[in-house]
């Protein structure tokens, strides 16, 4: 577990996303969950160890199932934005560890069988603000990754957790994302007041402006080589173009280049489905 500041902590030992805490003496604030049930349950004694006070938050950045299958496991409150609260209310009540690869990490945990959800009970559209100490916890909702996107914001600290939005290391998550309010989201990130903050990325713990600019560039070509497809009426199936390019521009690791691969695979076809040659039957979902 690493300190960022007083009382803030990020750890990226367990397979999926960087999470984050935040200890006051109200109680605990948790950013995020593991996807693996046995790593939540590992977390949560972790940060027993922390002492503070009695209660206790989930704050889930958006509705990837490698932040929000484990939820349950820290067994506590979970707030999330109202579109992610939207996408688990059209989500079967049980998880089960079926149908296509994404790409994502909960795909490389061996033995995730069904899994109950834990539902948002707190959600909010634009921005909440959390009070348990002088100091605010301030989430806000910044399109890009997907519908239901957030950050976590400490102002007085200077940190930003900014969920999927950056990624070090790895492609990002095309399928449920939309790319001209990334590219909005990564120019916010890079302006005041958030410009010289810490910047936590969930795939990759903290990242530098050297990293958001290249991942700003990455998205921009994105939706530039998938309105040239468009244009051109070209087939979903043409979006396997773009892969390789794309895994030569990211310094990912040998091991996981196949995967990588498949992410971008699902995640370029589905957005190329949603938004332009939408249909009734993908309209609106998100997984």
């Amino acid at each position: 577990m690493q300190e960022l500041a007083e009382n803030v902590y990020i750890e990226d030992q367990y397979m999926g996303v960087t999470l984050g805490a935040i200890n006051l003496p109200h109680g605990l604030i948790q950013i995020d969950a593991p996807p693996s049930p046995e790593d939540g349950r590992a977390w949560r004694a972790a940060l027993l160890n922390l002492g503070g006070g009695v209660e206790r938050v989930l704050i889930n950045l958006d509705s990837h199932p490698d932040r929000t299958l484990g939820a349950r496991a820290l067994d506590c409150s979970v707030i999330a934005h109202e579109t992610t609260a939207q996408v688990f209310r059209s989500r079967p009540n049980t998880f089960k560890a079926q149908g296509d690869e994404t790409g994502a990490d909960w795909e490389r945990i061996p033995g995730i069988g069904s899994i109950r959800w834990a539902l948002p009970e707190i959600t909010f559209t634009s921005q909440m603000v959390i009070h348990w100490n002088n100091v605010p916890v301030v989430m806000e909702h910044h399109a890009g990754p997907s519908a239901g996107a957030i950050w976590v914001v400490l102002p007085e600290q200077r940190i930003v957790f900014a969920g999927d939005l950056v990624l070090k290391g790895q492609p990002p998550f095309f399928a449920n994302a939309n790319l001209p309010a990334w590219v909005e989201s990564l120019e916010s990130l890079l302006k005041a007041p958030y410009r010289g903050a810490v910047i936590v990325s969930s795939r990759g713990g903290i990242v530098s402006e050297t990293v958001i600019r290249n991942q700003l560039e990455l998205i921009k070509k994105a939706n530039n080589d998938l309105d040239k497809l468009a244009n051109r009426q070209a087939s979903p199936t043409m979006t396997e173009k773009l892969i390789n390019p794309m895994l030569a521009s990211i310094r990912t690791p040998a091991a996981r280049q196949k995967q990588f691969a498949q992410r971008l695979r699902y995640g370029l076809n589905r957005y190329y489905v949603r938004h332009y040659h939408l249909t009734s039957s993908t309209e609106g979902d998100e997984e």
